[in-house]
């Protein structure tokens, strides 16, 4: 049971992160034909990067407990009792069961984030070149666009995007 529940979080996260990269499959289908497009690609891509940053920090977090509690109960008798959460229940084993199965555990957590970290710097290089592609610049918070190199306001093509988190429309 123990095993297989570890298992199948880790299938989850691993058909989560598939989700998000075929995403990126599934919007190359269509090229934007506005600027309205761009930004909304735009704003979808960098949405991904922050969801997967999400679970790279839920994930980290995790192993972290899985440390402190195997740092807990190393030191102590193997035969002695412990309570175990497993799937929403708890369970009384001897610390000679649980302490294999938390360092299991923790090992599968440490795979999923480099898996993740994978997926993060290829979306980060998807989303620089749809930048590049695209020209798109990342407005201000107080809309102040500064102007780059003395070039005049408007003589460069591009989209202008907002703020990530904010939703100005």
């Amino acid at each position: 049971m123990d095993a297989s529940l570890a298992r199948t979080q880790k299938e989850s996260t691993f058909k989560w992160i598939k989700g998000i990269m075929a995403s990126k499959a599934a919007g190359d289908g269509k090229e934007p034909v506005n600027e309205q497009m761009i930004a909304n690609m735009y704003a979808s891509m960098r949405s991904e990067i922050n969801q997967i940053y999400s679970k790279i920090t839920e994930l980290e977090m995790e192993v972290s407990e899985h440390s402190l509690v195997i740092g807990a109960i190393q030191p102590l008798d193997p035969s002695r009792r412990c309570y175990r959460m497993i799937g929403g229940v708890l369970v009384e084993r001897t610390i000679k069961e649980v302490l294999p199965a938390v360092q299991r555990n923790k090992e599968g957590l440490e795979e999923v984030i480099s898996r993740l970290n994978e997926a993060l710097e290829k979306k980060k290089t998807e989303v620089a070149e749809f930048e590049a592609k695209y020209k798109v610049r990342i407005r201000k918070a107080d809309n102040d666009v500064k102007d780059e190199g003395g070039r005049k306001e408007g003589s460069a093509q591009g989209v202008l995007v907002g703020p990530a988190g904010g939703n100005d429309q």
